[in-house]
């Protein structure tokens, strides 16, 4: 090592500053359009020598570029599949979850029906597309518009399990990129309905239906009584380390998860 790099390391190590760190994390829509940016901002306040690339594409991409190792953090509103955790393992890589926050999946309607409430067979019939006119659920005659997330979205495998006994969407259902399109576009047709997460329910043009009676709600999706409730995860080759393992405690600390709340998840405290 030369004289004058023997100098710079010196004055860097004198000055505690460091060469910049690139965190890389990939993955769910539900996280990673809003929760998971504001928490990075969050965290470079505090951290300046830290840049993020933050790609929210569906959990699927996320598992994936953990599995590959072209992400550190993966955003996932879903749990791992088993082929998932095949691939990982014939790599030589462990997917670790970690519940990072609880969410509710709303169903949503244009703000101007008269649909106020749902049964949950009633939901599953409307995506399967059993039902198809809203004369059939108490609304104006006319037909159904179904938009969904597409296929490498947790959120669109979540509701399959959840809502649909797991049964396939019907096949006039539209595939939107990310919650806030579903949101959009149901509030632009008086006959559209979808799914989002509770960080995304405020939007204008659209309201929540009530299932069986039950909103999603902070309590209701604690004790679980919402039907669409589930957890959402960071995925790791095993225990993160460096940081990403900073950034994995800042996001489950009480300030990460105050961030959480505000944005409209449940916290995991």
């Amino acid at each position: 090592m030369n004289k004058a790099l023997l100098l710079l390391v010196a004055a860097i190590a004198a000055t505690g500053v460091r060469a910049d760190t690139k965190l890389v994390i990939k993955g769910s829509d539900t996280l990673g359009a809003k929760l998971v940016p504001t928490l990075a901002e969050e965290y470079k306040a505090k951290h300046p020598g830290v840049s993020f690339e933050i790609a929210a594409e569906g959990s699927t991409t996320g598992i994936a570029a953990v599995i590959d190792g072209t992400a550190q953090l993966g955003m996932s509103s879903r749990r791992a599949k088993p082929t998932e955790m095949s691939a990982a393992s014939a790599k030589g890589v462990t997917l670790k979850p970690i519940i990072v926050a609880y969410d509710g999946m709303a169903v949503v309607v244009n703000a101007n029906s008269p649909i106020a409430k749902l049964s949950k067979k009633q939901v599953e019939q409307i995506f399967a597309g059993d039902i198809t006119d809203w004369s059939a659920v108490g609304g104006k005659p006319g037909k159904i518009s179904i938009y969904t997330r597409n296929t490498s979205s947790g959120t669109y495998s979540d509701w399959k399990d959840l809502a649909m006994n797991k049964r396939d969407y019907a096949t006039s259902s539209q595939k939107m990129a990310g919650n806030e399109q579903i949101a959009a576009e149901t509030a632009k047709n008086p006959s559209g309905i979808g799914y989002v997460g509770l960080a995304y329910i405020q939007a204008e043009g659209i309201k929540v239906v009530s299932i069986d009676g039950i909103l999603p709600t902070k309590k209701t999706v604690q004790d679980k009584s919402y039907p669409y409730a589930r957890p959402t995860f960071y995925y790791t080759n095993g225990e993160a380390s460096g940081e990403a393992a900073k950034f994995l405690e800042f996001t489950l600390s009480d300030a990460g998860q105050k961030i959480a709340e505000k944005i409209g998840f449940v916290s995991i405290r």
